[in-house]
Formats: structure tokens, sequence, C-alpha cells
């Protein structure tokens, strides 16, 4: 538990590092207008799909955890499922390399991904948090403020100018991190817990 709740937090860090360094290193970019799809093509692509790979081991991480400690109803299984999807559908991203290119050739399916991970990433905190309602009333707080804030915050990227959906897209990011962070914190400190404070 504590191994896999660590992974989750790399995972997470992994991310915004390699997002941070492509910033730097690929030219002419523009954080502000330029996407995180936009450091994912091209010569440096690498850089920017070990941190999207790492941020779906991380779901994936927060998938099994969750399946591993059970503390809700048929509710919390479809969260556990919402999050292994998750985790599948970032790879897909990161594997498919069909962003910031404009690629055409076979079925495109990147924009499909991006709405199924939006629709999956509202619903998801808000079923955990049924879940944690009598476990840690801060996460389960935490988690409903997680959903409604992708709510409200999400929906509104696809009609942004591109001149500042760059730094936008770099927002949600954060707000999923939030997520996958408080998550693995709270396995960590509960295997720890579980093993007599050490681990």
């Amino acid at each position: 538990m504590v191994c896999l709740g660590w992974v989750a937090i790399l995972g997470c860090v992994i991310f915004a590092v390699s997002i941070l360094i492509a910033d730097f290193v690929v030219p002419d970019h523009d954080w502000i207008a330029d996407t995180i799809s936009d450091l994912g093509a091209g010569r440096y692509e690498f850089i920017v799909d070990i941190g999207i790979y790492a941020f779906s081991a991380a779901l994936i991480a927060c998938a099994l955890l969750c399946a591993h400690v059970h503390f809700g109803d048929r509710w919390w299984s479809i969260a556990t499922i919402g999050l292994a999807l998750l985790g599948l559908i970032v790879f897909l991203v990161g594997a498919r390399n069909e962003y910031g290119d404009r690629d055409s050739d076979g079925v495109v399916i990147h924009i499909y991904l991006v709405y199924a991970l939006g629709l999956i990433m509202l619903t998801v905190p808000w079923l955990l948090s049924r879940g944690f309602a009598d476990i840690s009333s801060f996460l389960a707080k935490s988690l409903k403020v997680i959903s409604l804030l992708w709510l409200v915050s999400a929906p509104p990227f696809f009609f942004l100018p591109t001149g500042i959906d760059g730094v936008y897209e770099r927002y949600l990011g954060l707000i999923a991190m939030a997520m996958v962070v408080l998550l693995g914190r709270f396995f960590i400190q509960r295997g720890r817990a579980l093993n007599g404070g050490h681990g």
C-alpha cells in the first residue's frame, strides 16, 4: 500500500517535471499559448511521453489501491474502474502520438479520449468521496471540491482562445494531479498505520 502510494505521488512529480523540462527544451515554445499536447509532438516528444506514462502509472496505482481497500458500495467499485480507465486513456494519449501535429493518418481518436477523460475525471472524485466520508472527512470534502472545481473549469477549455489555452490546460492538470496526490498520501499514511508506523 505504501509503495503504490508513492508510485501515485512520484508519477505526478515526474509528469510535472517532464513538462517543465520540455517547456525549456522545446524551441519556440510558449507555455501560455501552447498546450501540453504541443510539447508531445516532434523531436522532443519523448520528454513529455515519459511524464504522461508516469502519470498513467500513478492513476493505475490509485485504482489498485482503491480495489485493495474497498471503502464503499458499487459506486466505489465504479470509481475504481474509472481510475483504471483514466490510466488507460492517459497512456493512449501518449502512445497514439496524435496530438499537436494535426495527424490525420488512420483513425484519430485523440479528441474522443479527451472527452472521455473529462467526463470520468468529473465523476471519479465525487464517487470516491462517498466511501471516504466515514474514513477521512478531510479527503471526502477535498475530493468533492476537486469534482466541483473540475465541473466549472473543464468545459471552458474548449472555448478558450489559443493564446491562453496552454496555461489553462496546465491548471486543469493540477486539479487532476491534486486528486492523485491526495489519494497517494492517504494510502501511504494508512499503510504505515497498519504496519505499526513503519514503512
